[in-house]
Order: structure tokens, then sequence, then C-alpha cells
């Protein structure tokens, strides 16, 4: 069977995207092996993940991501953004803003476009609401509807850390750093991703604080490991850095990758805005 597919990247988080959205889903297709095959780097083509675009019942469309590793994550900020523009350039609509239905509820992308251009310039995604109790993070706990600001973690290599725990949809574990680059991400990330204390493991973003409204940025993904880009911990990570009262609600993050604008919004909502480029176009077949 020969599938064409369209290579994108969010600020160097990249994806293999596939468009289903008018067409059926092959039955035979199991999308978590598929994932671990095409995302290969050496033996595939090669991606952080693997993106569905679907027709959706109750939203304008549907998105399904599949990790590196075959796992199935909630959303994926960068993933989203590279979604919008794929489905915009390739004419499945004409609205600059639209709902899109993933695992983590109603997710609302909009194109921004230069200033009196139809040069398309970003996206910005309506990220909802961060939930902050142990139990939509989630995490385990005594008390379930308590929120994890700062909490003090010990880990099987015996270090300590101070953790602030957000989900975006999807978990995410913050920890502020003095240099971010020079901490052990690589050892320390897989030991919190596989912590007992999250039973659906959890992403793990590395931040420094530059300033007020500045901070660098690095993430261990669970499922895939360290990556460029994440656009759901880069949400995660300003809304702990608000609520350790350390960083302003309207901040840009420094990722590996590029940098995207992180807003907090009076409305409760996270507002995510940065690049989605296009980088190939191909078939392959499986």
């Amino acid at each position: 069977m020969k599938i064409d597919f369209v290579k994108m990247h969010g600020i160097g988080n990249d994806f293999i995207v596939i468009d289903y959205f008018s067409k059926p889903v092959p039955a035979e297709i199991d999308f978590n092996q598929l994932a671990k095959k095409l995302c290969h780097r050496h033996f595939g083509i090669g991606g952080d993940g693997l993106i569905l675009v679907l027709a959706s019942q109750l939203y304008d469309f549907r998105m399904r991501i599949f990790n590196f590793d075959g796992s199935e994550p909630q959303m994926c900020g960068n993933g989203i953004r590279c979604f919008a523009r794929y489905v915009y350039e390739n004419n499945l609509t004409n609205k600059r803003k639209f709902s899109v239905e993933t695992l983590a509820g109603e997710i609302i992308p909009e194109l921004v476009f230069k200033p009196s251009t139809n040069i398309l310039e970003g996206v910005k995604v309506d990220m909802g609401k961060p939930r902050l109790t142990r139990k939509e993070i989630p995490m385990t706990g005594i008390n379930m509807e308590s929120k994890v600001i700062n909490e003090n973690i010990s880990l099987e290599n015996k270090e300590k850390y101070n953790i602030t725990c957000v989900s975006m949809g999807n978990p995410h574990c913050v920890i502020f750093v003095e240099n971010v680059d020079i901490f052990p991400v690589t050892e320390v990330g897989p030991l919190i991703e596989n912590n007992s204390l999250f039973p659906e493991k959890t992403n793990v973003e590395f931040i420094q604080l530059l300033n007020k409204q500045e901070i660098k940025f690095r993430v261990w993904e669970r499922g895939v490991g360290e990556t460029m880009a994440c656009g759901t911990g880069a949400s995660a990570a300003v809304v702990a850095g608000v609520l350790n009262k350390n960083l302003s609600p309207d901040s840009i993050v420094h990722l590996r990758g590029g940098d995207l604008r992180i807003q907090w919004e009076d409305d409760g909502h996270v507002y995510m805005t940065g690049a989605a480029e296009n980088v190939f176009t191909g078939s392959v077949e499986i």
C-alpha cells in the first residue's frame, strides 16, 4: 500500500502528516506500529510523531497524533500548528479560525497572516484552560484536589527537585534550573517521566528564567525523548512560572527550535503563537 505524506515541523518538532479527511481510514493499518516505522530516523522518514488529518462529527476537523514510540498522546501544541497550516493550504477549509477534535477536547487554532497580505506568518492556538489538580494532571497523592506547586520530589538517583505540575490536556512536570544548557536533561527526564507519581507518565520541562517575560526551555517528551520544541510544554512552563510568581502571563519561550509566545489570559485560557513549516512531500510503501 502506498501512502502520501507531508513532512512538517513546528520550530524543530517534526511530524509526518497523512490526510484521511475525505477518504476512509484503512482498517488494516495499525497506526501505533506505523508511527514507529515511519518516524525512525534511520529506517523511516524520520519524525517526532505521526499526525492524521481526519473528519469529525462534532467539529471542523479531528486530529490524531502518535509519538515516535507508537504511543498516542492527548494533544501536541506544535503538531496542531502544523495541522492547521496543512488543512488551510490544502484547501480543506477557507476558515482562518476553526475547531479541531483531539483526545484533549476541542482545540481552536487561528491562522496569523502578515499585515495586509495573504502570507501565513504563524498559528495562534487556544490551548484551553490549564488543569492544576493532582486528579486532573493526573498524579498520585493523598489529596487529589490539591495543586502541585514547588513540591519536592526524590528520584531513584537520590537527587531532589522542586516540581510544579500542569496538564494542558497532557501531563507536564516543570522544573526551574539555573543553567538549562548544561542541565542533564537526558538523565533526569526519563526518571521523572516514569516516576510512580505519574500513572500516565509525564512530559518534563526544564526552565531557566531570563527575566520576568522570557525563559529558556528544554523538554523531555514522554514516548519520544528530548525534542527541539513542545507547544503544550511551553504553555505549561509559563503557567508554572506564573503560579510560582516569577513570570509574566504574557511571555516568550526560547526553545531549541525557535520561539513561542505564550499568553495566559484573563479568561483562563492559554494561547500559543508560533510558526509551522513545510519540509517536503512524498509517498511511502507500507
